[in-house]
């Protein structure tokens, strides 16, 4: 099973309640990772979202990630990591988590994506794929384009991410990529099982 291809990240907007019931619904509807964003500082608040989210994951074999912090993955024995290029530094990161935990790296430009190629991370996430109200501080905007010859060039697994939804899905999965991360096609969706569900069968009906 590829782990990466329908990676769910949470909204940090959502209170806890909430967060659970989607990541339930998500995982009842066949996401294969999933992502706890928290940006707002508070590291007590975000160990107990991490701890309440893997309780309610129990059981699925579906890999927890936390984004930024090496202390909460640790703290709550997370799948693994994925960090940010302002966020600890890769080597780092892999020496406190150990070999055996998953560890993913945002790359936003053609010389990131190459320079990461030799770094010790198991996957890279292509950011911003489009425009995406979620994200705001992007450095470009790959394109399809851009992202086919992301795909092309790396030898490591890639994971699209930025302004991907039902009606590009698709267009998204042609390029080859690995696997496509979503936010609010599923965390703001109505029936988040449904939806993950349908935007599955979109991804693997190209394959």
């Amino acid at each position: 099973m590829n782990p990466y291809e329908l990676y769910f990240v949470t909204d940090d907007h959502q209170n806890l309640d909430a967060l659970c019931t989607v990541v339930k619904q998500a995982i009842a509807g066949g996401v294969t990772m999933v992502q706890i964003r928290e940006k707002h500082g508070d590291v007590r608040a975000f160990i107990e979202r991490a701890r309440a989210v893997k309780e309610v994951m129990a059981g699925s074999g579906v890999p927890l990630i936390i984004n930024d912090r090496v202390d909460v993955a640790l703290a709550v024995d997370a799948s693994g990591v994925h960090l940010g290029q302002s966020d600890m530094p890769v080597e780092d990161a892999r020496r406190l988590l150990g070999k055996d935990k998953l560890l993913g790296l945002s790359v936003e430009s053609e010389r990131q994506l190459l320079e990461a190629q030799s770094l010790p991370v198991d996957y890279l996430g292509v950011s911003a794929i489009f425009a995406t109200p979620t994200k705001t501080n992007t450095i470009k905007h790959w394109g399809l384009a851009g992202l086919q010859s992301a795909v092309e060039t790396s030898t490591k697994p890639l994971v699209a991410i930025g302004g991907i939804n039902e009606s590009n899905i698709q267009s998204v999965a042609k390029t080859g990529v690995d696997g496509v991360a979503l936010v609010s096609a599923i965390s703001a969706a109505s029936n988040p099982t449904l939806a993950s569900q349908q935007l599955l069968a979109k991804m693997r009906s190209v394959s």
